[in-house]
């Protein structure tokens, strides 16, 4: 393999050209120059008294001034920090971002739904719907069961079955809707040790939930760069700690990855952190040297202490569907998954995937993503999601 070494002061230059082109695009007309001029006729001493030096205009501001932004620093802090208010808020969002699922779900209830009796090939076709939004066929078979008692040959309309389903829904996301509990040792800070397969989002979670950490609780957190197999990888999590003024510990690429979770516990004991956020090189489930590299990393934490990591999150990328269901299973097998992130619910119609993975392996889970935003990763909850899910509005 050959490694080729860019000339210094390469990337800033290359940067530097990149905002140019933003600020003035080619073919725009140079800028004229200024058609003031001083007033011939002003009194020179007339005209030093009304100029202000620049204290004085310091001083009659209410605000310091700030360095000012370029266009890609605006659209940077449009889309990671978005509006969180109420309108437009997570709710919003959490309907907006499952709207490919709920549209073809709702569309293919409104099919189904063209008789007002609830008979056994309406529960087929029902049952049909909930495989093909990726529930699982054990789950769809459980759901269509609950939502059928009581009601079999009776009038039913549309609504009332979106309100049933939603029900039977949450009930199943219920149990494993379950926070971070977040516990300091004495003796060190709490661990937690992020998986996953590549592209599912463990980098950005890391950021996200080092922002939520920091805003809602006060946490000081560290960050650990173990995907040492990836430069974008390492880049893009010092690009994360610095914006949540998170310390950062990484190596070389290539470097062991067990050594640097190892460091960097040694460095969060020293400097009294209270979370550190291991992040791992993404890894395809049925790769077995991959994932042994992950049970490593383990093994050599819990040299510091026995019950380190005190949480292994397995990061789920929604839009691989049933694939989320082997990716869970083998990463049990070969390392104890305490909890799950999901991401991507807005990337697909396979928003129904959750409720498989909750009813099939009762992993608690965290949180869940439907957009790019720092504050599109929120603690998962169920009532709003089935809601969301069926079509109808919290």
């Amino acid at each position: 393999m050959v490694f080729w070494r860019k000339k210094k002061n390469a990337k800033e230059q290359e940067e530097q050209e990149r905002e140019d082109k933003i600020v003035h695009p080619p073919g725009e007309p140079a800028i004229e120059p200024s058609t003031d001029e001083d007033d011939p006729e002003m009194d020179p001493d007339l005209e030093h008294d009304l100029e202000e030096s620049g204290v004085e205009i310091l001083d009659d501001l209410d605000e310091e001034p700030v360095p000012a932004h370029n266009k890609r620093d605006d659209l940077n802090e449009k889309a990671e920090f978005a509006d969180d208010s109420e309108e437009g808020g997570w709710l919003s969002r959490l309907t907006s971002g499952l709207s490919k699922s709920t549209n073809k779900f709702t569309q293919g209830l409104t099919d189904l739904v063209t008789k007002k009796k609830l008979d056994q090939d309406m529960l087929d076709e029902l049952e049909e719907l909930l495989i093909a939004a990726d529930l699982g066929p054990k789950t769809a078979m459980k759901v269509v069961e609950d939502f059928s008692q009581g009601r079999f040959g009776k009038d039913i309309s549309q609504e009332e079955v979106q309100e049933a389903l939603a029900e039977s829904i949450a009930a199943i996301l219920k149990p494993v809707a379950l926070p971070f509990n977040i516990q300091k040792p004495d003796n060190g800070p709490f661990v937690i040790l992020m998986c996953g397969v590549n592209g599912a989002g463990k980098t950005t979670t890391i950021g996200k939930l080092a922002q939520s950490f920091q805003k809602e609780y006060g946490y000081k957190v560290m960050m650990a760069a173990g995907d040492t197999f990836r430069a974008a990888a390492v880049e893009q999590l010092e690009i994360w700690s610095k914006r949540t003024n998170s310390t950062l510990v990484k190596k070389d690429v290539g470097a062991d990855a067990a050594s640097v979770a190892y460091e960097a516990y040694e460095k969060a004991k020293a400097e009294g952190a209270d979370v550190l956020l291991i992040d791992t090189a993404g890894r395809l489930q049925n790769k077995a040297n991959l994932m042994e590299e992950l049970a490593k990393i383990i093994r050599v934490l819990k040299k510091q202490d026995e019950s380190l990591p005190h949480e292994v999150v397995l990061v789920l990328d929604s839009t691989t569907g049933q694939n989320a269901f082997s990716q869970l299973e083998t990463f049990k097998e070969m390392v104890h998954v305490s909890g799950l992130v999901v991401t991507k619910l807005d990337g697909s119609a396979k928003g129904g995937v959750l409720i498989g993975l909750a009813d099939q392996f009762g992993v608690p889970v965290y949180a869940v993503g439907v957009g790019e935003a720092v504050n599109d990763l929120q603690p998962f909850e169920p009532q709003h999601y089935a809601r969301s899910l069926v079509g109808l509005k919290n």
